[in-house]
Formats: structure tokens, sequence, C-alpha cells
């Protein structure tokens, strides 16, 4: 992972979802309703749940609609159900990517995502095509900023949270964990820090360099991916 921030990712990407900050609510919403339909509205006892609202809030999506999409989930007349779907596929030179939906039209959802994997230079592929070269991992981004300790001393604290690995920039502090230690080290850390940042993620095993023609080719498509209503995270192994 070293080399390969995550937070410079989500920085990049922050400009492009300010302008689209109405779709990504309308996507949080479904994914907060979902979650509480299928497993109730307590964030304590239902992890989906929490995963859903952590995301909402480093969103900056208001409260308001958080409380209303888990009020929706909790009405019994309330009949909406919505289906992960995971598609897998190839971006120009080979990139691996993979798309996680939630959709209540399976048949929508495969023909819109294959439309923009065609019209984007990359192909859909079948599954278990590209999921290989992933590892599901917690990830949690502590920001320097107003922070007053050092590598070391965070390294430790990780560490004895339960984390994997921490990344150190000018910036920001990266902790990686085992998926299955996700939750355990983001309350150790939330104790002491505010969390800029924390979800489970698929991280690659291995990265693709793109020329600067495949990186345009390649962005088109994640903007595309990223457009379809039922399409919540894309993830890839694009060096770029």
């Amino acid at each position: 992972m070293a080399g390969h921030s995550k937070w410079n990712n989500i920085k990049e990407r922050k400009g492009v979802q300010d302008k689209k900050r109405g779709k990504i609510f309308q996507k949080l919403v479904k994914e907060i309703y979902q979650a509480a339909k299928d497993g109730g509205p307590d964030p304590e006892t239902n992890s989906a749940l929490r995963l859903a609202m952590d995301k909402a809030k480093a969103n900056n999506m208001p409260n308001d609609n958080v409380d209303r999409a888990i009020k929706r989930a909790t009405d019994p007349s309330e009949s909406a159900n919505y289906h992960e779907i995971v598609y897998e596929g190839y971006g120009p030179n080979g990139v691996a990517v993979l798309v996680e939906t939630l959709t209540d039209n399976t048949n929508r959802t495969s023909s819109t995502v294959r439309v923009a994997f065609d019209r984007n230079g990359g192909s859909l592929g079948e599954k278990g095509s590209v999921n290989y070269l992933f590892n599901r991992k917690g990830y949690i981004a502590i920001e320097r900023e107003n922070l007053d300790i050092d590598e070391d001393t965070m390294l430790l604290s990780a560490l004895e949270a339960g984390a994997e690995d921490l990344e150190t920039s000018d910036e920001v502090f990266e902790i990686y964990t085992a998926g299955s230690d996700f939750a355990q080290v983001r309350d150790a850390l939330e104790v002491d820090f505010e969390l800029a940042q924390a979800e489970l993620t698929m991280v690659p095993t291995m990265f693709v360099p793109l020329d600067d023609e495949s990186k345009e080719t390649f962005l088109g498509l994640i903007d595309a991916l990223e457009d379809n209503d039922d399409v919540n995270d894309v993830y890839h192994n694009a060096e770029m």
C-alpha cells in the first residue's frame, strides 16, 4: 500500500463530488434505508448502518436526512427493497475495476453498468475475474492539522488498537486494518482522535500504470459509473 495514498484519491475526487452532492446524498439515503431495514435502526447493534452513517458524516450529509431514512425504513408500510450486486470489469490497459451497487432492478443496473464500460474503453468481466486482485480492508484517516502527535506515537496507538499498517504524509495519518478488525480499531481510535474518514474498502494488491491518454479515458469510465444512481462505490487498481 505504500506510495498509493487513498487520501490523495479522496481529495482528487472531492471537487467532482461536491458538484454532485445531491446525487451522493440520494445514494447515501438509500444505503442507510436498506441497512436499517435489514438490521434495525440502532447503529450500536447494526454495523452496516453504522458504516453507512459514518459515510454520510464524511460527506457532510445533514442529520435530518439520516433520521428520515431510518424512520422510513422502520415504517411497516414501506415495501422498497434494494439488493447489493458487485460487478467486475476492466478499464484501459487492463485496469481492474470493482463496482458495488445497491439496486431494486438488477436488469437495469446490469445494462447501465455494461454500457458505461463499453463506451469508455473498458469491458465487463465475469464474476471472480478481478476480485482476487483486491483485499477487504478497514481504512481510517486522521488529519494532522492541529494534532500534536508524531508518527511513532500514532503508529503505537494504531497498533495497540489492532491496526495492520500506518502511512503518513504531511496532511494525514492513514491507518489500515484487516476487514474483520475494522470496527474495534475505529472504536478504539475515535476515543482519542477525530476521524476524518472511516470505512471498509477494497485495497489493490498490485497497481497498473496509465499514461495521460489512458488516464483521461479511464476517468471517463469512473465518472460514468459514479453518475449511475445504482452505483455506491467504485474501486480500481490504476496508478495515476
